[in-house]
């Protein structure tokens, strides 16, 4: 079967996956995960910047980083420490950060 007849007969998202970057486990699978992860992550950051009213160089200086580092957080372009990411969103945007490891 090719692969776009398997797309067109998958019935779940995680099947989908499954087709695009192999099982759970793989190489290419652990790595879009990831991926999804630091997009999650940059998405939640933005969004809660603009709902607290900040643009990026005043959430910058409300934690004592440089706008440039928000934006490439946010733009999912570095990493970020769990030091830091505490640091943004619960003293710079006032949220709670909860840490779940399944």
């Amino acid at each position: 079967m090719s692969k776009k007849a398997k797309i067109l007969n998958t019935k779940t998202f995680d099947e989908l996956l499954d087709i695009e970057y192999g099982e759970v486990g793989t190489p290419k699978r652990n790595e879009f995960e990831e991926q999804a992860q630091y997009f999650v992550i940059s998405e939640m950051l933005r969004a809660g910047r603009k709902e607290a009213n900040l643009t990026q160089e005043q959430l910058a200086e409300k934690i004592g980083t440089k706008k440039s580092y928000i934006s490439r957080l946010e733009n999912g372009k570095c990493d970020i420490q769990l030091s830091t990411l505490y640091k943004i969103f619960e003293s710079g945007l006032g949220k709670k950060v909860n840490l779940l490891i399944n």
